[in-house]
């Protein structure tokens, strides 16, 4: 299973969107851990949003669906409606 996944950071009042094939909260972990990057910027990133695709391509194009936006409204209305 895959999955399209967005972290959301207090301290920083940003999202980020990503996609993986492991467990969300190993992925959060690492996210969180020393490392580069733009999650490095801050270490507060909580998962407020996913959904499970079966198919690696799926995943990939929603992921680029999401971050194309380009909109925290658009993001948390997305997040609001959903049961994540």
């Amino acid at each position: 299973m895959f999955k399209v996944y967005i972290l959301f950071s207090e301290i920083l009042n940003k999202f980020y969107v990503g996609h993986i094939s492991e467990e969300l909260q190993e992925r959060l972990r690492k996210h969180l851990s020393n490392h580069s990057g733009f999650t490095a910027k801050a270490k507060d990133w909580k998962i407020v949003y996913y959904e499970v695709f079966s198919d690696k391509s799926v995943a990939y194009k929603r992921e680029l669906q999401i971050k194309s936006w380009k909109s925290k409204v658009k993001i948390s209305q997305l997040i609001k409606g959903s049961n994540a």
